[in-house]
């Protein structure tokens, strides 16, 4: 549906819309009747020329060519989102040959150019939130933005899931500070609160508006049919490999999906060595290096390509070219991730996305069913946003300063006009002020964390001016795993991509593994430089790439406990309906509101297995609680393993009574207990440290390996624990292992939907729902008494075996 163009629109403008044929969407039109809202969320699907509706009020106030400086700020996630929209932007300008300027500004854009961009802004610049807030820090900031009328922030529900969008809403308020009547405008396609996500962008107290664009025709989606089912665990999606090339084949351009980036490498080496035609495919993920990157990028667009095997690199707004079918091998794990990735294919308002989704293995099976049925009704995921992140607020009082000194009172306030810190105490400000000024309790005596001072009129300031460009250098929130470069050894040192160091340091000369789509050989390390050379081998190794682990969704738990209690499954496979069936006949399926759990024996060992839909992070950690209360009651646990939907524990004894295993208060006891000393711990400790300024990672000499920084922010955290375990940075690490890596609150969550609501099953063998897990890779050994019994056990056979007992 669309609406005619406004009246008021100027001749050039409506020539150019009927030149094309355009008319405005309701939902574009409504945009620029309202352009001087002080904040606007527009949620509209993909294709839906969310856009234009930004820009549009931005290009009518600059056609008059009487604006000087910089106009509108346009925000993306991505830098290569930032060129994409300025490549759109700058065709109608031409066009119509309006007096705009049009740039962009991201890790990417050379330094003469970003010097040149601070003297003379463009009208409109595209940017990224780390860029933004680099921006900010300079003196020269409020002659920079002087003039200032509008930011754009694209595809802010991204955004909002991360600490990025925290330090976003942070630089927005101080862009509010810098430029009064600021206007601010939201675009996202995958909404699952909008209410939610418009008190996150909104210049609090004020409300922002939400307008919701009619959602078009719905997706086309289904579970590709395969001859062979799916593997009982693992599998990657190579048992679909024909009919993944067959649907290539009937497709204009496919973008093949995938979780992880080595999940991405394994099945398009596979699918090259079954692409006997000599298909043009390529392959896109982080981990790949840059220029190989833009290649596949120029060539979708191009259409010299019929698919692209990626990860979420291109997962966000970008028009690909041609894409006419998206594939997700594996389940999604999030719906509102599937509906995204969804909105690549026919990128067009009025036509339906077309995608099929590839089951990875028998129990992906049912839970691709559970996120096909979310997405046609359109029932997104995602859990409540918690008040914004110290470790951000910390950096953002560093980035203040390099500014200029600054009002304490002032800038208390400035925080709280941020959405994610609006709730801010007073006392929380003051702790995050001391800990930047001084280090805090235990480390105010050391001169390298006495960073603020206090002059005479009660103003704050750099105690060294210097130290500014250190900071700048470590403005940002994105956690570099520690990655280190690839490069063939000869022909130039061609750089290919980067791998986890710690997959690095376990390779020896004449190993092999997948970068980009090739094998290569292992020849060794040189100046933090992993050298290789081809290879021609058939059986790589596989690297340990970085990305994010996604864990399956509550709201997709939930809806897959709820598919079990259907009397019959008619939308799944039949393998998979009688696998259930068998599972039902056997033992029981697990309901929701309560846990499920099995008992039995099977070779040799009693195992226990806890049917608990919390996500593999919680089910993980929810093993290693259960080992340990296990281990305090003499039931000698050897080991557990965890997947999204289940703990499988096997030891030496019987477990009679589980349910006082999962009284809350002893798990979470035995959480804080655990957590005190562990690597996880650490681990966010580093993250934490260093978004907050108390670590660099980045030096004017040179950039620190991960292992120089793990060792000394693992000498901190023991200081810390030892001498000030309330210190500000603890307090943050606890909150975010609680939050993060750990997932305890869905453990609670879990707890808490149960209440007491255990179903203990006791079988003389394996049930069907169990057994994939002893295929399961990453089993967790316990150290304790049982293991000293078993070895104990094998030394004594192996002595009678000898004649010495």
């Amino acid at each position: 549906m669309t609406t005619q163009l406004p009246p008021s629109l100027p001749p050039q403008f409506r020539d150019w819309f009927t030149t094309r044929g355009w008319d405005l969407h309701p939902h574009q039109a409504e945009m620029l009747a309202r352009a001087h809202d002080p904040s606007l969320l527009l949620v509209a699907p993909t294709g839906g020329g969310k856009t234009l509706a930004g820009f549009l009020p931005s290009l009518l106030e600059l056609a008059g060519g009487d604006h000087s400086g910089l106009h509108t700020l346009y925000i993306s996630p991505l830098k290569a989102l930032a060129s994409d929209i300025r490549r759109n932007l700058e065709t109608p300008v031409a066009e119509m040959g309006l007096p705009i300027r049009i740039e962009d500004r991201t890790g990417d854009t050379s330094y003469t150019r970003k010097r040149r961009q601070r003297a003379d802004p463009p009208h409109i610049l595209l940017t990224t939130p780390e860029s933004l807030a680099l921006l900010t820090s300079y003196e020269d900031a409020p002659r920079i933005f002087a003039g200032l009328q509008r930011v754009v922030v694209d595809e802010i529900h991204a955004l909002a899931e991360s600490k990025r969008g925290d330090q976003l809403m942070l630089a927005l308020a101080r862009l509010d500070s810098l430029c009064p009547g600021l206007r601010r405008v939201g675009l996202s396609a995958t909404v699952e609160d909008p209410p939610a996500l418009a008190r996150f962008m909104a210049r609090a107290p004020q409300p922002c508006h939400v307008l919701m664009a009619d959602p078009g025709p719905a997706p086309d989606i289904a579970m590709l049919s395969t001859a062979a089912p799916p593997p009982w665990s693992g599998g990657g999606g190579i048992h679909a490999m024909e009919e993944v090339l067959e649907q290539v084949r009937k497709h204009r351009i496919t973008l093949i999906f995938h979780n992880t980036r080595a999940q991405a490498e394994i099945f398009f080496h596979h699918l090259w060595m079954a692409n006997s035609e000599g298909l043009p495919i390529g392959i896109h993920h982080g981990s790949l290096d840059r220029v190989q990157r833009e290649r596949v990028e120029k060539a979708m667009v191009q259409g010299r390509l019929r698919a692209v095997v990626c990860t979420g690199s291109l997962d966000l707004g970008i028009d690909w070219g041609d894409v006419d079918l998206v594939i997700q091998v594996g389940a999604p794990k999030n719906v509102k991730r599937l509906v995204q990735r969804i909105g690549r294919a026919n990128h067009r308002y009025n036509a339906p996305s077309k995608a099929l989704l590839v089951p990875a293995n028998r129990f992906e099976v049912v839970e691709c069913l559970a996120a096909l049925e979310a997405a046609r009704d359109n029932d997104l995921d995602g859990d409540p946003r918690g008040p914004g992140p110290l470790d951000v607020l910390c950096q953002q009082i560093l980035i203040t300063a390099c500014a200029g000194p600054f009002d304490a009172d002032a800038l208390f306030d400035e925080f709280r006009r941020a959405g994610p810190y609006a709730a801010l105490t007073r006392d929380r400000f003051e702790a995050c002020l001391d800990y930047v000024a001084t280090g805090g309790y235990a480390l105010r005596a050391y001169d390298q964390w006495q960073r603020l001072k206090q002059r005479p009129d009660g103003q704050w300031q750099l105690r060294d001016p210097r130290a500014s460009q250190l900071i700048r250098m470590n403005i940002g929130t994105i956690q570099d795993s520690d990655m280190l470069k690839v490069r063939l050894k000869r022909g130039g040192g061609k750089p290919l991509g980067e791998v986890e160091e710690g997959f690095a340091a376990s390779l020896t000369a004449g190993d092999t593994f997948l970068i980009g789509g090739r094998i290569v050989r292992y020849e060794g390390l040189r100046d933090l430089v992993v050298e290789v050379s081809r290879d021609a081998g058939r059986k790589p190794k596989v690297a340990v790439f970085s990305g994010t682990k996604f864990a399956t969704s509550t709201q997709l738990s939930q809806r897959i406990l709820r598919l079990f209690q259907q009397d019959s499954w008619p939308g799944l496979p039949a393998h998979t309906a009688e696998w259930l069936t068998l599972q039902r006949q056997v033992s029981r399926l697990p309901e929701p509101g309560r846990l499920l759990l099995e008992s039995f024996p099977h070779d040799g060992r009693h195992h226990l297995v806890a049917y608990g839909f919390a996500g593999r992070n919680a089910m993980q950690t929810l093993g290693l609680l259960l080992t340990k209360r296990m281990e305090e009651q003499g039931l000698a646990p050897l080991g557990f393993v965890a997947t999204d939907y289940a703990t499988l524990i096997w030891g030496l004894e019987d477990v009679q009574d589980p349910e006082p295993l999962f009284d809350p208060e002893a798990l979470r006891d035995g959480l804080d207990g655990w957590l005190a000393g562990n690597a996880v711990m650490k681990r966010t400790f580093r993250s934490a440290a260093t978004v907050a300024g108390l670590m660099n990672r980045n030096t004017p000499q040179a950039r620190k390996t991960g292992r120089q920084a793990t060792f000394s922010s693992d000498i901190l955290y023991d200081t810390l624990l030892k001498y000030d375990p309330d210190h500000l940075l603890m307090q943050i690490t606890r909150d975010e292992a609680m939050r993060g890596l750990v997932d305890f609150a869905r453990i609670e969550d879990l707890t808490r939907r149960i209440a007491g609501r255990i179903d203990h099953v006791r079988l003389d063998r394996v049930s069907p729902l169990a057994a994939p897990l002893f295929l399961e890779v990453g089993r967790v050994p316990v150290v304790g008494e049982g293991r000293d019994r078993l070895e104990a056990a094998e030394s004594d056979r192996l002595m009678r075996a000898a004649g010495l007992l």
